[in-house]
């Protein structure tokens, strides 16, 4: 991507606030982008105040944005709920077609990654979005979402100041995961294709999720299969979520027996200086006295 690239503005999930909208207009204009605000940014549903839009109104946005030639990337403006609900609505066939578009986004956008690496085979970023308020007084976290979009691709690696070692090895296979209850929220989709995760590392991170429901989400997925096979797990941030101690004790106590390594605190989700991280490529999780996640960018289409 390169100066003057138009850049959709997507809002698939919860409401976006006008003054959010606004910073996140000037924000991607300050990068040398031109924005282009599609309608479920700044609509609002008929009966829900948690929806941006009705879904039609949602689904149309990503997928017209998605297939649109000029669109050089698609930013989701901000999570919540509702992202699960314009699933249905996409032309699988109409998007393959078209190509790829790199799309990102976190937190209730984890239903769409998962949707567009299943059905298309395509990688994503799960990113800090830009129309939150969190994400736009958070420089650190900004960053790394310009560079990604910007800079030049090619070796990358992650970590953070509290990453820990939870499981020691190292791991190899392609990224994906992202948001733990929306991991667990679309399991049940009769669309859905067979899980085939083998070799695979696991990004998880949650918000605002009681321990228990954590040990919920962690057990449906374990008992659907869906961690069979699987390289790794790198785990984010847990905020709000209880002590990260108990988490951590969680964790460890339902996926150790994958007995694949495991790292904690690897500085994705919702945390300060979030990173942006691809899913769907390959890379390398090593669990060792320096935790780390590194992939090549240039391995992105």
């Amino acid at each position: 991507m390169q100066a003057g690239d138009r850049v959709a503005l997507v809002a698939p999930a919860g409401p976006v606030a006008p003054a959010e909208l606004e910073r996140a207009v000037d924000l991607v204009a300050s990068w040398g982008l031109k924005p282009d605000v599609r309608p479920s940014a700044s609509a609002s549903h008929a009966r829900a105040t948690y929806l941006a839009a009705d879904d039609a109104t949602r689904g149309r946005d990503v997928q017209d944005a998605w297939c649109d030639p000029d669109v050089a990337a698609i930013l989701c403006l901000r999570g919540g709920y509702g992202t699960v609900r314009i699933l249905d609505l996409l032309d699988r066939d109409a998007m393959a077609a078209a190509g790829h578009t790199p799309l990102f986004g976190s937190s209730d956008v984890t239903a769409l990654h998962e949707w567009l690496r299943e059905q298309l085979g395509a990688p994503t970023w799960f990113a800090p979005m830009v129309g939150f308020r969190r994400t736009l007084d958070d420089e650190a976290a900004l960053a790394g979402l310009r560079s990604a979009l910007l800079d030049d691709a090619g070796p990358q690696k992650w970590t953070s100041p509290t990453a820990t070692t939870l499981r020691p090895g190292t791991a190899e296979g392609i990224l994906i995961g992202g948001n733990l209850s929306l991991l667990a929220m679309t399991l049940a989709a009769r669309s859905r294709r067979p899980f085939d995760h083998h070799g695979c590392i696991v990004l998880l991170e949650d918000v605002t999720e009681a321990t228990y429901r954590l040990d919920g989400y962690l057990t449906s997925l374990l008992r659907a299969g869906w961690f069979d096979g699987v390289s790794g797990v790198a785990l984010g941030s847990w905020k709000d979520c209880g002590p990260i101690e108990q988490i951590h004790a969680l964790c460890l106590e339902l996926l150790d027996p994958l007995g694949v390594p495991i790292v904690g605190d690897l500085g994705f989700g919702h945390c300060d200086g979030a990173h942006t991280i691809p899913l769907g490529i390959p890379g390398t999780l090593h669990a060792d006295d320096t935790p780390t996640l590194e992939t090549n960018t240039r391995n992105l289409p």
